[in-house]
């Protein structure tokens, strides 16, 4: 049951006007996200954050700072601005400074992952750099930024900022010894390449154990792997099949707008 203090950007407070049906499916959205990254192995108590915003707005909803990503509803997830000036929600995540500088910073992203994934975390201790061992590892080969300045939680802009930078143009950065940003066109897109970060660190992570040489894609077939298996049509099925394992866990979510 939804606690009775939690706020939602996908239902109107006392006296307000109903929440437009866009906003009401993006926290639908939010909420299924968020429990594939469970599914995916990306839980650390009610720790990490999925965000989204309708293309162009100053503002966002995000999964509230109490519920885990297994028990993301529409209802756990708050508004939140761009603009730090703005009022916060008081149920918002501690976090928000870093989903606020990237939406400022990159007017590309609609969506946002950070999650403490183990294999990506490992990965990010290290030095390595990511190759296209997989099909995962072609999606994000020279396109994963690094950020070593600090390992703390993000709890101001100035962190959040650097973060940005570090992302720069990129589809996702490591967070040395913090776990991983992933960022999305969508939310689709973000909940499912963190999914594919994750994946493709642990298979590298795998490779390295072995001890042995390995090999990876070569640059043609990288840009082929782009080309098809991450095309906007691949991933939107990636992303179906996703919220069918999700209902197959989680039947209460057959009956929201996603």
């Amino acid at each position: 049951m939804t606690s009775p203090l939690t706020t939602s950007a996908a239902r109107p407070a006392p006296g307000s006007h109903p929440v437009p049906a866009p906003l009401r499916r993006l926290a639908a959205q939010l909420a299924v996200g968020a429990r594939m990254l469970s599914l995916d192995g990306h839980d650390d108590f009610n720790q990490g954050q999925i965000s989204a915003r309708m293309p162009g707005s100053a503002t966002f909803s995000i999964k509230n700072a109490l519920c885990g990503f297994d028990e993301a509803t529409p209802d756990r997830v708050v508004a939140a601005s761009i603009d730090p000036a703005d009022p916060v929600d008081p149920l918002a995540p501690p976090e928000l400074p870093l989903h606020q500088a990237i939406y400022r910073a990159r007017p590309d992203v609609n969506g946002i992952v950070h999650s403490h994934a183990p294999h990506t975390l490992v990965f990010g201790a290290t030095d390595l750099a990511l190759h296209p061992v997989s099909h995962e590892g072609a999606y994000f080969q020279n396109r994963l930024g690094l950020f070593t300045a600090t390992s703390n939680t993000v709890l101001d802009q100035s962190t959040g900022e650097a973060i940005a930078d570090s992302l720069a143009d990129g589809n996702g950065v490591l967070l040395r010894n913090h776990g991983g940003v992933v960022v999305g066109r969508s939310v689709r897109h973000a909940a499912v390449f963190a999914q594919v970060l994750e994946r493709a660190c642990r298979l590298q992570l795998l490779a390295e154990q072995s001890g042995q040489p390995y090999t990876w894609s070569s640059d043609k077939d990288v840009q082929l792997k782009r080309d098809y298996v991450y095309a906007d049509l691949s991933v939107r099925s990636y992303w179906d099949y996703a919220v069918r394992r999700v209902a197959r866990h989680s039947p209460e979510v057959r009956d929201w707008p996603v």
